[in-house]
């Protein structure tokens, strides 16, 4: 399995309300393992978005092509590093109604555009829809650094002062997610959260 680099993991789960100079595209990446309920060895991968496919159409795909076995259960998690678009929320919704044998988990480190009614919305329909989606804190962030980012590069930060950091950073956005889970609350966002995700 191709793992990710370091960097590419301290700065695309990133989850500050603002990046500092120089900016840099903040992109969508998702890791998923998915682990058979006979106790085999998990399969991991990643991916991030290609022109005209979202990482979480590609990670449906790879699913699909893996023909699992639909006697048996499997539970799939996934960390993203933004939330799901609601196109991608329609496709995984429809792809979990069509494969109960899977139990899928979402957590991701940041949510996108969540002023926005629709994303809020989106957000709503996959919580309804058995397939829970949260905000990543300190296990979900280790979990991810350890399985899914390689080691063996010489590192130019401290890792448990970035996850420490990324765990705190969490907690305001965990927040937020919890009053978007409530129907008929629209939230809204403020200047400071449409300039940071127009800078990137």
């Amino acid at each position: 399995m191709a793992l990710l680099t370091a960097k590419t993991f301290s700065l695309q789960f990133n989850n500050k309300r603002r990046i500092k100079r120089p900016y840099y595209p903040r992109k969508a990446l998702l890791c998923y393992q998915l682990t058979p309920q006979n106790g085999s060895t998990p399969t991991r991968g990643y991916f991030k978005n290609k022109k005209k496919c979202h990482a979480e159409i590609r990670f449906i795909n790879e699913i699909k092509s893996m023909g699992l076995d639909e006697t048996q259960c499997y539970q799939v998690t996934c960390y993203l590093t933004w939330s799901p678009c609601p196109s991608c929320v329609r496709e995984l919704v429809a792809f979990i109604k069509a494969h109960d044998h899977l139990n899928l988990r979402i957590f991701a480190s940041r949510l996108y555009c969540h002023w926005c009614r629709r994303q809020q919305e989106g957000l709503r329909l996959l919580c309804g829809s058995q397939v829970p989606v949260e905000v990543m804190g300190s296990r979900e962030f280790a979990d991810c650094w350890e399985n899914f980012v390689d080691h063996k590069e010489p590192l130019s930060f401290n890792p448990s002062e970035m996850l420490e950091e990324l765990d705190k950073n969490s907690r305001a956005i965990k927040r937020r997610l919890e009053r978007i889970k409530i129907p008929g609350v629209h939230v809204q966002g403020c200047y400071m959260d449409i300039l940071c995700d127009a800078e990137v």
